[in-house]
């Protein structure tokens, strides 16, 4: 391989290595119901079975949002209570496969018309063009906040985007870090004792 092909693998793969970064920056939307007096809630608990339960029973990622979204209700100030809550927090996830198509010129240097005949003529760039296929998880997972006496829904949180290999071999520290986004922008901290 010459110097010049290297160099331009090289500029490719860093480009790749940057796209694939910002791909796995993940959104987050956030949703307030209108006129929800957020002062009147003081307590929190879960439902009775939450969305991330399946066959009866509760999997381990409902043990990691339970742990992760009591550490942010209790950092904004709300109580735990296993009887008769203000707010019922309740989570779903859901993930997909997806594909990624990249084309990318590549260049290569011609020389002349036969590649034998190097130093006779001039080199010039001819262009190829490549086509990279990815295939990667795509993962949502929703926090639901419910006004328990109303079953009326006063707040969701969403986090959305690419899975990394990190996040499905650790996903208690990768629910944990969604958790925090998410609630970052949770609308008001409670006020009361």
């Amino acid at each position: 391989m010459t110097s010049k092909n290297l160099l331009a693998s090289l500029i490719v793969a860093a480009v790749v290595l940057l796209l694939g970064g910002c791909a796995a920056t993940p959104n987050v939307h956030t949703h307030t119901m209108p006129s929800v007096d957020f002062t009147r809630y003081q307590t929190f608990g879960w439902p009775d079975e939450v969305g991330t339960d399946r066959g009866g029973y509760e999997t381990s990622f409902t043990q990691y949002f339970k742990q992760a979204a009591r550490r942010e209700m209790e950092a904004l100030g709300y109580r735990y209570v296993e009887e008769n809550p203000d707010l019922l927090v309740n989570f779903y996830t859901h993930v997909e496969d997806k594909e990624s198509v990249r084309t990318r010129t590549q260049p290569i240097m011609a020389t002349g018309y036969y590649g034998y005949r190097y130093g006779m003529y001039g080199v010039w760039p001819v262009y190829t063009t490549e086509v990279d296929t990815f295939q990667y998880k795509y993962g949502t997972a929703n926090i639901d906040l419910v006004d328990a006496e109303q079953m009326r829904l006063i707040w969701e949180g969403r986090i959305e985007g690419r899975l990394t290999e990190e996040s499905l071999i650790d996903p208690r520290a990768s629910i944990s870090d969604a958790l925090a986004r998410i609630f970052e922008r949770f609308p008001t901290r409670v006020t009361g004792g």
